[in-house]
């Protein structure tokens, strides 16, 4: 089942909600303010009926990966989603990885210059007793002469985790052997411990490969995680050490690395 939620934005950045009040997902689009750079920031606000969540960019195996799409804007170069640290649930005896509540996903777009006609098509999975995708469309045009922030987004964009070296982390190493069906990967990373109970998400970069849920232990100051990466088709692949993310997820800090080079 698709719900279609339309979203319209006047000249001035006037937020219309979701047109299906009745869908347990409500959305608007927050207009935002230009940078000195020359870039816009808008964002994504999403509201979740009691008991319903919404899914990060990598949402563990019971999740469902969000989608957008940017087809038909002006003015736009490339649209960058920033994404707030999420929370870890635990579905049906799986991990997922997402929001519940309401978050705002602030949106950094590559402005060629002047207003931007922003078009947008967002697929998302919602879930409670059962899951069901919803596709969010949006069309606002964004004035270039806002330079007041939203404290909404700013605040957003603030939530988002830790780089590795905000963070404390020292050496960030990658071991991979062939597996039967793709490679084991062993990731070795010497930082602080995130909290009491830690989960670390591995992502590629390359849609195709599925990475399974890494499992984790603490060895000498280091969070060790292993996986196994797999081409969703069955076919062989080249892994790219830079294009590797570690995000390590706890209750007293989330922390995102960047690539895994060789031991």
């Amino acid at each position: 089942m698709i719900t279609a939620l339309v979203l319209g934005l006047g000249l001035f950045g006037t937020a219309a909600q979701a047109a299906n009040s009745a869908s347990p997902i409500q959305a608007e689009l927050l207009p935002g303010w230009r940078l000195p750079s020359g870039d816009h920031v808008a964002g994504l606000r999403l509201v979740l009926a009691p008991g319903w969540k919404t899914y990060w960019r990598a949402p563990g195996d019971a999740g469902i990966p969000p989608v957008f799409v940017w087809k038909g804007s002006r003015g736009v170069s490339s649209v960058q989603v920033i994404w707030p640290v999420p929370k870890v649930f635990d579905q049906q005896g799986m991990r997922s990885i997402g929001y519940a509540k309401e978050v705002v996903l602030p949106l950094r777009i590559a402005a060629s210059g002047g207003d931007i006609s922003l078009r947008g098509r967002i697929q998302l999975g919602i879930c409670k007793d059962i899951c069901i995708p919803e596709e969010l469309r949006l069309r606002a045009d964004l004035p270039g002469n806002v330079t007041r922030p939203d404290a909404r987004i700013s605040a957003a964009m603030a939530e988002v985790p830790l780089s590795a070296i905000e963070a404390g982390v020292g050496r960030v190493t990658c071991e991979m052997q062939p597996s039967r069906d793709g490679l084991h990967v062993t990731a070795n990373v010497e930082m602080p411990r995130a909290g009491r109970v830690e989960v670390a998400v591995v992502e590629t970069g390359n849609p195709h490969l599925w990475v399974a849920e890494p499992q984790i232990e603490r060895r000498s100051g280091a969070l060790v995680a292993r996986t196994e990466i797999m081409h969703v088709d069955g076919r062989a692949f080249a892994l790219d050490r830079n294009g590797i993310r570690i995000t390590v997820l706890g209750d007293r800090m989330a922390v995102d690395i960047q690539g895994c080079p060789a031991p």
